[in-house]
């Protein structure tokens, strides 16, 4: 690999880091491991090909293009996290990977009853990152920085929100979103 391919990756994780949390080389090698995958089983339940998956990873391509996607991986993530913690066994987890195979990625955000893999409320956290994902696909996080910056004199509740949600950590924006409810 070149200097200029590199600088390119570099560039591309940096992104990853700014839109998802982190490079998405990291998320998919902790949702294989997590969930028990290898990266074509991963691939099919995201709806990506196998190449696409592996340019990802490795920081050939920066952004997932389908939100649908970017939905299925904050479901898989969601799961990860109930198989952790032992609330989902492992055929559990199997059977919800297929319903999330199958998910259009439909806005948790709207009341069709298709909001969660587990047929509830969708949870803060996954309407959290639907905020932010929202954000990130818009500008990247230095441009809703520098727009928060410029708000922050007239309207600092919105730049507020801004940095939380479109350049900070998911952690801060559900505690910033828990304590703007009810």
């Amino acid at each position: 690999m070149d200097a200029a391919q590199q600088e390119a990756t570099a560039r591309a994780r940096e992104l990853q880091r700014s839109w998802y949390g982190e490079p998405l080389g990291a998320l998919f090698r902790r949702l294989i491991d997590d969930l028990g995958l290898n990266q074509a089983r991963l691939a099919a339940v995201l709806g990506l090909s196998a190449p696409m998956l592996s340019q990802l990873m490795s920081g050939q391509r920066a952004k997932i293009g389908n939100p649908a996607v970017v939905q299925r991986v904050q479901a898989l993530q969601e799961l990860a996290g109930h198989v952790a913690d032992g609330s989902v066994s492992a055929g559990e987890a199997t059977d919800r990977m297929e319903e999330i195979k199958k998910s259009q990625g439909g806005s948790v955000l709207t009341n069709t009853g298709q909001t969660s893999t587990t047929g509830g409320a969708p949870t803060v956290r996954r309407v959290v990152r639907e905020i932010q994902s929202l954000l990130r696909s818009v500008a990247a996080a230095g441009d809703i920085i520098d727009a928060a910056d410029s708000l922050a004199p007239t309207h600092p509740e919105l730049a507020e929100f801004l940095k939380v949600y479109g350049a900070g950590r998911t952690a801060d924006a559900v505690a910033h979103y828990e304590g703007h409810q009810g």
